[in-house]
């Protein structure tokens, strides 16, 4: 377990000399190969507990889904069939979708439910 900062600098700077050995990433009987899984490992685990990873919120998830399917504020509204002002809402996190339209929002932008309904 990585108990410190300078610990955590330490492993990162020998998983990067690992690496620079083709051998260590692609035979899995090199010694390198081994200690390069370990020390990832252990990094993984302390950026999990220092560096957490926060759920999205929905309008993140929604300005997310518009950029990558090039839809304006008009464009998503009329793809889920709703008023711009209420999209303008959910985007601005001033009112929440009711469920149906939470179950089109989750189907329709491929948005997990968990993070349309807040659970």
């Amino acid at each position: 377990m990585i108990k410190s900062e300078k610990e955590y600098n330490a492993i990162l700077e020998r998983i990067e000399e690992l690496l620079s050995n083709p051998d260590n990433i692609e035979n899995s009987e090199a010694k390198g190969f081994v200690e390069l899984n370990i020390l990832s490992d252990l990094v993984a685990d302390y950026e999990e507990a220092i560096f957490p990873v926060l759920p999205s919120t929905l309008a993140e998830a929604i300005k997310l889904r518009m950029h990558e399917r090039g839809f304006n504020q008009k464009a998503l509204s009329d793809f889920l069939g709703n008023s711009s002002s209420r999209i303008s809402e959910y985007l601005n996190g001033k009112s929440e979708p009711t469920l149906k339209v939470a179950h089109d929002i989750s189907r329709k932008l491929d948005i997990e439910a968990s993070i349309v309904l807040g659970v």
